[in-house]
């Protein structure tokens, strides 16, 4: 049956129906003139463009915006767990950028445990990628709560800036995606370098860019996906593709249903030139801890170069990294000022995961310790008392009916400890976030904006410990430390390279 005219669907267009037709191609025509005007050019294609991986979704690029990097390429990784492990992880870090022709971003002093790994040795680690996110956003909550201090502040980086370019974190993220950094600030130079955009937008696509969530971006960023449960970076072992002497057990296979291989690789060849990762701008790796393990490393084996003098001295360099200058003179001061006679320190560590299941075996290495020392004080005809430092995570409140109640009330022995609220641990910390090392450690733009020095300073970080670290390393009567910790072995460190002489 035949539809009546006015329904048809190929009915006839009216004369008024061409008219907004016509208004639409003048509109077309003029926007078209517009975008290659040179008045309006730059506005219009930026209203028009349509995001890029790189720029986050906003249309605009940020991936080495500022003219002041042009040229430069960077090395940034994921540092997690207890602060001795983020100094391990600095000192790999250095030797990759050096490797690899990078300047390294420094990081800040993350809190203990606020990030995790995991465990290569049971093949169970967080992807390098989510462990960059979890960084950033620990970051911005030290930025939130002003506690943000960098590690440039903390260790002292002047051995090793004649052979490793480095760029504080809040300078290159200000830089680079053009973000407001200056409430991680203290003082006058930090805030000068650390302004930017405070759009919420801006720090979400800053956090997609370091991360890497969004994959690669050519020329941007290349996010290092290898982790310790597939890899062992090498250099120059001539053994690139190498199984590793360290592989899952069958039984640990079949029971967690995973098939990882090891294998040894030449980072250089990886990650340098030649590779996909050379043109990148960021190269950004998760982890880069490492530990010996059943006869190999966890990830990172690169510890000597005899064919390479340059990375040979990168390698001597970074092998002690000491504390900031004030944090070493504090710890001088109280030894010289305070103890005043030669003494003992020891490092006590009673709380924390492992160690707190280890009283009986830590108190014992205690005990012989003393004894050792009063048998040589003895033989030396010395009748005084045995001056001790304790540095230890377990409040004098809570030391009823242990061993350090006994030799606290013991007359052979006088004991000396910090807190975090004593005078010399707080004026310490304000010379040392007034100093500014990190920012001056590292690349500084050549163009400064003084007038933007006048920013809230962060609240003062808490350096107890590296504070009663340098106390430790003065001690002349010898040193006791927790079994397997890592604060045992920085202190021993210290002690061998004889930073305190007085």
């Amino acid at each position: 049956m035949d539809l009546p005219a006015s329904r048809g669907r190929w009915r006839r267009r009216s004369a008024r129906s061409h008219l907004p037709i016509a208004v639409a191609v003048l509109v077309l025509l003029l926007l078209a003139s517009l975008l290659f005007s040179s008045t309006y050019s730059t506005m219009l294609r930026s209203l028009l463009s349509f995001p890029s991986a790189a720029s986050g979704g906003s249309g605009l690029l940020q991936c080495g915006a500022s003219a002041e990097l042009e040229g430069e390429r960077f090395l940034w990784y994921a540092p997690h767990s207890g602060f001795s492990n983020q100094v391990g992880e600095l000192r790999n870090a250095a030797v990759a950028a050096a490797l690899l022709n990078r300047t390294l971003v420094v990081p800040p002093v993350l809190d203990h445990h606020a990030v995790v790994l995991g465990s290569c040795p049971k093949f169970r680690v967080n992807e390098p990628a989510s462990l960059r996110a979890a960084v950033w956003d620990h970051m911005m909550q030290l930025l939130q709560e002003r506690r943000y201090v960098s590690m440039g502040d903390i260790v002292d980086l002047s051995p090793i800036k004649s052979i490793v370019r480095t760029i504080d974190f809040r300078v290159f993220v200000s830089l680079w995606c053009g973000v407001d950094m200056q409430k991680t600030c203290f003082s006058g130079l930090c805030c000068a370098v650390s302004s930017g955009s405070s759009m919420p937008a801006e720090y979400k696509r800053c956090r997609a860019l370091l991360s890497g969530l969004g994959g690669s971006e050519k020329g941007c960023v290349y996010p290092v996906q290898d982790d310790c449960r597939t890899t062992v970076w090498t250099y120059e072992q001539n053994n690139d593709g190498a199984l590793d002497p360290f592989q899952p057990d069958e039984e640990l296979k079949r029971r967690k249903k995973i098939s990882y291989v090891r294998r040894r690789r030449d980072i250089y060849k990886a990650l340098g030139p030649g590779s996909q990762a050379e043109d990148a701008t960021l190269l950004a790796f998760g982890t880069l801890f490492s530990g010996p393990y059943k006869g190999s490393e966890s990830y990172f084996d690169i510890h000597e170069s005899p064919k390479d003098q340059r990375i040979q001295t990168v390698l001597e360099k970074i092998e002690f990294l000491p504390f900031a200058p004030e944090i070493m003179a504090a710890g001088k001061k109280f030894a010289k000022d305070k103890i005043k006679e030669p003494f003992l320190c020891a490092q006590l560590r009673l709380l924390d995961g492992q160690f707190k299941n280890h009283w009986k075996a830590t108190f014992s290495a205690l005990k012989e310790k003393l004894k050792a020392v009063e048998l040589e004080m003895k033989r030396n005809k010395n009748d005084s008392p045995v001056h001790m430092f304790i540095m230890t995570d377990l409040p004098p409140a809570n030391w009823t009916k242990t061993y350090l109640a006994n030799v606290a009330k013991d007359e052979r022995y006088k004991l000396y400890t910090l807190k975090e609220s004593d005078e010399l641990v707080q004026e310490t910390a304000e010379r040392l976030m007034a100093a500014e090392h990190g920012v001056r450690s590292g690349f500084l733009p050549k163009t400064v904006d003084y007038t933007k020095k006048d920013c809230d300073p962060v609240q003062l970080p808490e350096i107890l410990l590296y504070v009663e670290e340098s106390v430790c390393s003065c001690a002349s009567l010898g040193f006791v430390g927790t079994a397997g910790s890592t604060i045992a072995g920085s202190i021993e460190t210290m002690r061998k390279n004889e930073v305190c002489k007085w």
